[in-house]
């Protein structure tokens, strides 16, 4: 026994133990408890799906139409709109682990998981409690931990610096001049936010971006690629797709934001790089009200920045628009399946099974449609395995019984 587990309370649980209460957790706990199967489910925080509770802004709402965007086994309200509502996604949430029964243990921080190969067990250690089970499913997913960079100088700014992850909405930057570092999905959304609070956002774009319209002709444009994707290659679907967005908006490369030279399905499959779906940014930088700083932010100073070039602009605030990182590598100890960033080694769709009873989901690059796919299989594997283990201590009983007489 670790000498740090002395003081801690020991809970044996027959089924599966689940880190995360996000979607991808509350999924798997769900498929295994519509097949009778128990799960203990972990949680940090104090609600479910905490990084959409505590950690987006209040304009977000879901980048794919809905049907995109289920959990398995129980779907949005009828009423929903096509894009639900950050506050939408989160009551769907809600309520899909009430029609479930799914009770997590909130305020359970997972300091450390480890197999002990001894007795074939994993043993999941909180502030307070080790909990040990024959499965464990890493459902802590992509986005656990917001990435900050280190920005030279940033002691000196006088101004205020947040990650979006701390950022609520462009009302307490009114009238301001706001750099945001970062050109994804996020970092167009704040700076269209900014904008409706009359704040003046500089976007910073480093490296090159895909922006797509989140619908052509009347069709979603993702709705667009996966039914094409059915018929034809990737890169014909992706070349077709850039053809249509190019249109659509026209040529971005003209706006500061270069297209990569691989497609935008290919790209997120390979690296996981979404491509941004314009919600109304674009219009904005070709007005002028969302300006493009094609170069990246050599240090802070005091009221402002200096970029590459040399060029130095006033800001009254910085929103890093960075995004997240796994943050498997810091409590799973033991095991090789993760690589050092946090993510499977092994790439979707065969990422979600390890080693001992070892699972994973929401780590797909696929959004919610991958952790769909991967919670039926994790749900399917250890049923079979629950199964066999009842069917065989049944069959042991038995012959103990004859035995006896």
């Amino acid at each position: 026994m670790d000498s740090c587990e002395k003081d801690k309370i020991f809970i044996k649980f027959d089924g599966p133990i689940i880190v995360g209460a996000g979607p991808s957790g509350i999924a798997v706990a769900a498929c295994l408890q519509e097949n009778g199967i128990p799960s203990l489910v972990l949680e940090r925080s104090d609600c479910i799906a905490s990084l959409w509770q505590h950690k987006t802004y209040d304009r977000l709402k879901l980048h794919l139409p809905k049907h995109f965007c289920e959990l398995p086994l129980f779907g949005y309200p009828k009423n929903f709109p096509k894009y639900p509502s950050k506050n939408q996604f989160v009551s769907y949430m809600v309520s899909y682990a009430q029609h479930f029964n799914i009770v997590p243990k909130f305020n359970q921080l997972v300091e450390k998981a480890e197999f002990d190969g001894e007795n074939g067990v994993w043993r999941v250690s909180t502030q307070d409690c080790v909990y040990v089970s024959r499965w464990l499913v890493v459902a802590t997913g992509e986005n656990a931990e917001a990435v900050v960079p280190e920005i030279q100088g940033v002691e000196k700014f006088e101004g205020v610096v947040k990650h979006t992850s701390e950022y609520k909405s462009g009302c307490e930057f009114k009238d301001q001049r706001v750099l945001v570092v970062g050109c994804g999905n996020s970092g167009m959304e704040v700076s269209l936010d900014l904008c409706r609070y009359n704040a003046s956002p500089f976007m910073v774009v480093r490296n090159s971006v895909h922006v797509l319209p989140r619908e052509m002709f009347g069709f979603t444009t993702f709705g667009i690629a996966m039914a094409l994707l059915k018929w034809l290659p990737l890169r014909v679907v992706d070349r077709l797709i850039l053809l249509m967005a190019s249109l659509t908006l026209g040529n971005t490369d003209k706006l500061g934001l270069k297209r990569p030279k691989t497609g935008p399905i290919e790209l997120k499959n390979a690296t996981g790089k979404t491509p941004v779906l314009d919600t109304g940014a674009l219009s904005l930088i070709k007005s002028g009200n969302i300006k493009v700083v094609e170069q990246g932010v050599r240090e802070l100073t005091r009221n402002g920045a200096r970029f590459m070039d040399g060029q130095e602009i006033a800001f009254d605030s910085i929103v890093l628009a960075t995004g997240y990182k796994s943050n498997v590598p810091f409590w799973l100890k033991g095991s090789d399946f993760f690589t050092d960033d946090g993510m499977p080694k092994t790439p979707f769709p065969n990422g979600w099974k390890g080693e001992n009873g070892l699972y994973t989901v929401g780590f797909t690059r696929r959004g919610l449609l991958g952790t769909t796919c991967d919670a039926l299989k994790i749900a399917k594997d250890v049923t079979d395995q629950w199964r066999n283990l009842t069917s065989n201590s049944k069959h042991e009983f038995r012959l103990k019984s004859c035995n006896d007489q």
